[in-house]
C-alpha cells in the first residue's frame, strides 16, 4: 500500500434519508433476485455489472433481518409495529424468490460486480464513498445459543429500532439515542474457492464486520479471480466493536463505492488492509481471538517495514508503545482483531 493510496480526510456528515456523504455515483446496481445471492458465493455466476477502474457503483442492498425470522418480512415487521409501505419490495420479492442452499448464510449479498482489468495477483481499492438509508429502522437480533453470551436468551429476541436521520441517530430505547455510523457488514471480492456460507470472514474480505469502514475509509482487499468479482451486502445502521450478540443494527442501504485496481500489488497480502484519515488498519483473522491477535501483531510489524523501512525489532517496539489492538467482531466462527496505526505519529 503506497503513499499514493493513502487517504485524506472526508466528511462523515449525515444528512437525511437521501444520503450521507454527498457521493454520487454513474452506475447503479439494484438489490432483486436476479442481482444477489442469499447466503452463499457461488462458482461461475456471471457479473451484474462490469464496470472501469476508477468508477463509482451506488450498490442498493437487504438486510437478511426480517427474511430469516421464520415468516416473511411484511408479516415479521407488521408484528414490530412497521406499516407494511414501510417494507422494502425487494425484500419481500428476495424472500420469494432468491435461492438459498441449506447450508448457506444469513446474508443477502448484491453482485458480482467485475472490474475491467482486474487479474489474480492485483489489489483492489474499495473506497467508501456515500451510504443511503432505504429504510427509517433496522433490526438487532440475538438469539439462544448465540453471540459472545450464548445462554442469556431463552430464545430470539429481535429488536426494531426506529432512526430519526435527520437527528442522525436510532433511537434505541426512551433517553438512549444511539449515534447513526453506517457501513457494509461484507465486502468481499471472490475467493479462491466458491463459498458455500458467508458467514466466516477471510482473506477475501467477507463477513468482517468492521466498523472502520465509514464513508471516507477505503479497504484493499487481494484479487483471487479475473474481474475481483465483488460482492456486498449485510448492511448496518451502526455497530460497536466485537458485535458481541451477534448482530449490530442491521438495515438495508445504498452503498456509494469507489472501485481502483492496483497492478501486481495484491501477491503478498496475507489479510485485507484499510485506512481512514486517521489511521492505517491491519487485520488477524482466526477462530482463535488469541491467534487472530498474533496475526494483526506480525501485519504490523510487516506494515511498517515494508512502508516505512523500520527493522523488524523496531517494529515491533512501535506496535507496543502505539498501536492500539481491537476485537472486531468475536461471533462469527473465524473472529477478526484489528490494529490501528495512528497516522499522526509520522511526521514524512
Amino acid at each position: 500500500m503506497k503513499r499514493s493510496c493513502m487517504l485524506a480526510a472526508f466528511s462523515l456528515a449525515l444528512s437525511g434519508c437521501a444520503g450521507l456523504g454527498g457521493g454520487s455515483a454513474e452506475v447503479r446496481v439494484p438489490s432483486n433476485p436476479d442481482t444477489v445471492v442469499w447466503g452463499y458465493l457461488p462458482a461461475g455466476r456471471a457479473p451484474v455489472l462490469t464496470v472501469r477502474s476508477g468508477q463509482t457503483v451506488e450498490i442498493d442492498t437487504v438486510s437478511h433481518q426480517g427474511l430469516i425470522n421464520g415468516t416473511d418480512p411484511v408479516s415479521f415487521f407488521g408484528a414490530q409495529g412497521v406499516a407494511a409501505n414501510e417494507v422494502l419490495q425487494d425484500a419481500v420479492e428476495i424472500y420469494r424468490k432468491a435461492p438459498r442452499p441449506k447450508d448457506a448464510g444469513a446474508h443477502v449479498l448484491t453482485g458480482p460486480i467485475a472490474i475491467d482489468g482486474a487479474e489474480p495477483g492485483d489489489m483492489l481499492e474499495v473506497r467508501m464513498v456515500d451510504f443511503k438509508f432505504r429504510t427509517p429502522y433496522g433490526v438487532n437480533n440475538s438469539n439462544k445459543g448465540t453471540g459472545v453470551l450464548p445462554d442469556l436468551h431463552a430464545k430470539p429476541y429481535p429488536k426494531v429500532i426506529r432512526f430519526d436521520v435527520g437527528r442522525r441517530v436510532a433511537l434505541f430505547a426512551p433517553g438512549i439515542e444511539v449515534p447513526l455510523v453506517p457501513f457494509m457488514g461484507i465486502l468481499a471480492v471472490m475467493p479462491p474457492d466458491a463459498l458455500a456460507n458467508t458467514r466466516p470472514p477471510g482473506i477475501y474480505g467477507g463477513n468482517m464486520d468492521f466498523n472502520r469502514l465509514t464513508v471516507g475509509a477505503r479497504l484493499y482487499l487481494p484479487v483471487h479471480r479475473r474481474g475481483a468479482l465483488f460482492y456486498t451486502g449485510d448492511s448496518h445502521a451502526v455497530q460497536g466493536d466485537g458485535e458481541i450478540n451477534g448482530t449490530a443494527i442491521e438495515a438495508s442501504l445504498t452503498a456509494v463505492l469507489r472501485f481502483t485496481v492496483h497492478k501486481g500489488a495484491g501477491a503478498g497480502m496475507r489479510w485485507p488492509r484499510a485506512e481512514d484519515a486517521e489511521n492505517f488498519y491491519v487485520m488477524g483473522m482466526d477462530a482463535d481471538l488469541d491467534a487472530a491477535l498474533k496475526q494483526a501483531a506480525e501485519e504490523t510489524v510487516a506494515f511498517l517495514q515494508r512502508e516505512k523501512g523500520l527493522s523488524p525489532a523496531d517494529a515491533y517496539a512501535l506496535a507496543s508503545v502505539a498501536v492500539n489492538y481491537t476485537v472486531g467482531e468475536a461471533v462469527d466462527q473465524v473472529q477478526m482483531v484489528y490494529g490501528a496505526i495512528p497516522k499522526r505519529i509520522f511526521t514524512k
